[in-house]
């Protein structure tokens, strides 16, 4: 792109409707061929639908105190899904062509990560660990309350977001199925398998988008990825609580991950070297003097953040989730 062209967020992102459905078929599977939660969890139709639950709560019955926390806490997560489809619905340049290539992907993303939610909900209630009342009080709550990610109706701070993001998930459902699976829980260990393979492939996606961005207006692209980072990437179940409004449950539940090593700081700083490397950050050109400003800041920061993931101490549990029967 000519850096003597200005475009508009808008602009780009109109521009950028042409490459969406090649995207999109790359990095989303086909509904006719995809799993569904049916072809996981038992079949109430069929003779062994008992013997089947008896399986899966006998699997459940030693499963550790801080791995059912995190599964609960991601399902939360999953389940506010209405709230993360309205949120990408209203960006600029999206929202401006409600029958183009981007809805089309939105609805598409939507409809695969709809499955995750239905079939740890499932497995949750199936499982006898659960009080599942409480549990999707927490989980009405989350919708109802929403998030703050401080990225307003900018796709471009959207978009680096929601790379990180997917990444991120990726890793805790990928070491949820591990340690559901060294525990003996073969059911659970597919089950969270699997939603990883879908985050991984959406990560690629908008790793994709992402891309394509920093091509067609790299400065202000550079600038918003800074932005971001500086504000820290939070995570969507940010304002999770529970049925007492404990207003502190998000941070118990991010630590149970970090104690079990789900999802830790260290995870952090390896996503953003991933995302400096996939976004080729190092080489880029037709940067403006903020530009050059925001990439030293980006470049350094995966250094500084693991000098402080080091000197963090591994928290204790002194909580218990009202979501939990123990």
């Amino acid at each position: 792109m000519n850096p003597a062209i200005t475009l508009t967020r808008q602009e780009v992102m109109l521009f950028l409707e042409n490459d969406v459905d090649t995207v999109g078929s790359k990095f989303l599977n086909s509904i006719e061929t995809n799993w569904q939660p049916g072809d996981l969890l038992p079949a109430s139709h069929t003779e062994s639908f008992f013997e089947d639950i008896k399986t899966i709560q006998g699997q459940a019955e030693n499963m550790d105190y801080d791995l059912l926390a995190v599964l609960v806490g991601d399902t939360i997560t999953e389940e506010a899904l209405p709230t993360y489809e309205t949120w990408l619905g209203a960006l600029d340049g999206i929202k401006q062509n409600e029958n183009g290539g981007w809805m089309k992907w939105i609805r598409a993303w939507t409809a695969e990560e709809n499955r995750h939610g239905d079939v740890l909900n499932r497995f949750l209630y199936l499982c006898g660990r659960i009080d599942m009342p409480k549990f999707e009080v927490s989980t009405q709550f989350l919708i109802a309350d929403g998030f703050n990610l401080d990225t307003k109706n900018d796709p471009y701070r959207t978009f680096m977001y929601t790379s990180f993001q997917e990444l991120a998930t990726n890793i805790s459902h990928r070491r949820v199925a591990t340690l559901a699976r060294k525990s003996g829980n073969t059911v659970l260990s597919k089950i969270c398998g699997l939603v990883a393979a879908d985050e991984a492939r959406h990560a690629n996606a908008y790793k994709t988008f992402v891309g394509k961005i920093f091509e067609l207006d790299t400065n202000e692209m550079m600038l918003a990825f800074e932005d971001m980072m500086r504000k820290k990437i939070v995570m969507p179940a940010q304002y999770l609580r529970e049925l007492n409004e404990r207003l502190n449950s998000f941070s118990n539940f991010s630590d149970a991950a970090l104690r079990l090593g789900v999802y830790t700081p260290i995870d952090y700083v390896n996503i953003l070297r991933e995302l400096i490397d996939e976004w080729k950050i190092d080489g880029l050109t037709n940067l403006k003097e903020n530009g050059e400003k925001a990439r030293d800041y980006v470049m350094a920061l995966p250094d500084r953040l693991t000098r402080i993931a080091d000197r963090m101490p591994t928290p204790t549990r002194d909580v218990k989730f009202s979501w939990i029967i123990d």
